[in-house]
């Protein structure tokens, strides 16, 4: 597969495993309503992101984000004016922990311009891997002509990728009111309104296909005949059942060629999305300016918020309520208001001062009960709650030292996910973490074992392998590979290590280094 290169890629292939764990503070003042449906983390999404992954990494169903375009043009809220290869570096790290955020039947919603959008599909096949792309959508974002442009500029671009192609599924989109009102009963049918499509399909081999060209008698008299290079859709006896069962249709006078009648009752199930979103369907930017405006009290909007109708739209498709949304570009706070809107939970990280000033004022009137956007139209009344956090202390310092103020269950996040690379759910109340696999974890820490001393809690000696393997055996009686072990120092000899299929690793050192 072909790769796109640039000054800096391998340092930015790798950045990612260099940025530090961090422990997300909340913010109680800044937190809203009752419940857990919602997350507003403050800060770098490069480092709140790899803060997330020992709580939600393989969790998401769904990832949405907007990233900055790189047109070179100013905004009041973020830098949109990196150059290219910069651009690069900021944006494949994120993608790299992104994917590992995404539930094996998950996808990635990555929205774009063209400034730097097929710049963007090559490094996203890199990571995502290209035979898991979707689409590109193409959303109209504008319906007013830019009269002093070369080519008025009127879309975006929505690249869709799955994490495992072969297990995504989307839904359909419902029917609009638009759509439905195609559907007629001119005839009176008690079946319903009703639509007809063509009753003839293209001819690939027309020497085989002789049997389906045959004329079709007609209500009015004559007869119809397929055109040339097309036959009917059956055989006489499929068209003589179709036509006993009126489900042929030859126009009000009943002189035309068959068209097949399909009825809405039988279709109302839905339509399958398709790669253009206009305006009408998907919301626009001036719709999603006064969508701000009503929420921030006429204030001055978000410079580029996006509409709720187009949010709503790609999670209608890509997930179900109770999933789990990310956003790490949050911007106005558009994502989570309309997933939480929709029924879904959802994690939202935002860098600048507008997370408060913005998403969680936005958020606060969602769970009032705010009729703005999408709200009528999923029949919105509030409720629900979320927390707002920042990025707190670094788990290990310069040094490579854990931080003196990390908790066990804290640390026992982060030494689950090294080991595992999956979510440790609650932290346990003792140094056995669990069993993945062939695997035991377990991590001696800050008095887990109520003794802090040198050759006490924090020592891997016989004494406290025995209250390991004690835990270990009425957790998973028959379990029998090996034993990780992490811990400040060990007493037993690298024989009896061996012998008993134990691998020690020392904090903090075995730690940062498997980060």
């Amino acid at each position: 597969m072909p790769l796109l290169h640039w000054l800096t890629r391998d340092e930015d292939l790798r950045a990612a495993d260099r940025v530090p764990y961090r422990l997300l503070d909340e913010v109680p003042d800044l937190s809203a309503g009752e419940g857990d449906d919602g997350l507003l983390v403050q800060g770098d999404n490069l480092e709140a992101l790899k803060a997330l992954l020992p709580f939600y990494a393989g969790r998401v169903k769904c990832i949405y984000i907007d990233p900055p375009y790189n047109t070179r043009s100013a905004f009041e809220h973020y830098d949109d004016s990196l150059e290219h290869a910069k651009w690069l570096a900021m944006i494949v790290p994120r993608l790299m922990l992104l994917r590992e955020f995404l539930t094996e039947d998950g996808s990635i919603w990555i929205q774009i311009d063209d400034d730097e959008g097929h710049y963007l599909k090559v490094v996203s096949d890199e990571v995502f891997g290209r035979k898991n792309f979707v689409c590109s959508i193409q959303w109209q974002k504008v319906f007013a002509k830019k009269n002093k442009a070369l080519i008025s500029d009127s879309h975006d671009s929505i690249l869709v990728f799955a994490k495992n192609k072969v297990k995504w599924n989307r839904n359909v989109l419902p029917r609009t009111e638009k759509q439905k009102s195609a559907f007629k009963n001119p005839d009176s049918d008690p079946r319903g309104p009703w639509q007809s499509v063509s009753y003839t399909v293209q001819s690939e081999d027309s020497d085989r296909r002789t049997a389906y060209r045959y004329e079709i008698p007609l209500p009015a008299g004559g007869s119809a005949k397929p055109p040339q290079g097309r036959h009917w859709n059956g055989l006489p006896d499929r068209t003589d059942a179709l036509r006993d069962d009126n489900r042929l249709w030859f126009g009000p006078k009943g002189d035309r060629a068959p068209r097949l009648k399909v009825f809405l009752s039988e279709v109302q199930g839905g339509i399958v999305p398709d790669t253009w979103w206009s305006h009408e369907d998907a919301g626009n930017n001036q719709e999603a300016k006064k969508e701000m405006m009503a929420f921030s009290g006429g204030g001055e909007p978000f410079a580029t918020p996006k509409p709720e109708r187009l949010i709503q739209r790609i999670l209608h498709i890509a997930t179900n309520p109770g999933d789990l949304v990310l956003d790490s570009f949050l911007g106005s706070g558009t994502t989570a208001a309309v997933s939480h809107k929709m029924g879904r939970r959802w994690i939202g990280v935002e860098m600048g001062d507008h997370a408060r000033t913005h998403c969680a004022l936005r958020l606060q009137k969602v769970i009032e009960g705010e009729q703005g956007g999408i709200s009528k139209d999923v029949g919105w009344k509030g409720g629900g709650g979320f927390r707002f956090c920042t990025l707190g202390p670094a788990v290990f310092d310069a040094d490579g030292r854990i931080d003196p103020a990390i908790r066990f269950g804290e640390l026992a996040r982060h030494v689950w996910f090294s080991e595992t690379r999956q979510p440790i759910g609650d932290a346990p109340a003792g140094p056995l973490l669990g069993v993945h696999g062939e695997r035991a974890v377990a991590l001696l820490y800050n008095g887990i074992l109520k003794d802090r001393s040198a050759g006490g809690g924090n020592v891997l000696t016989r004494a406290v392998l025995k209250l390991i393997r004690d835990d270990l055996a009425a957790a998973a009686p028959d379990f029998e590979g090996d034993l990780v072990v992490y811990g400040a120092a060990c007493r037993l000899s690298e024989v009896t290590l061996k012998d008993q299929g134990i691998l020690f690793r020392q904090t903090p050192y075995d730690i940062s280094a498997r980060t």
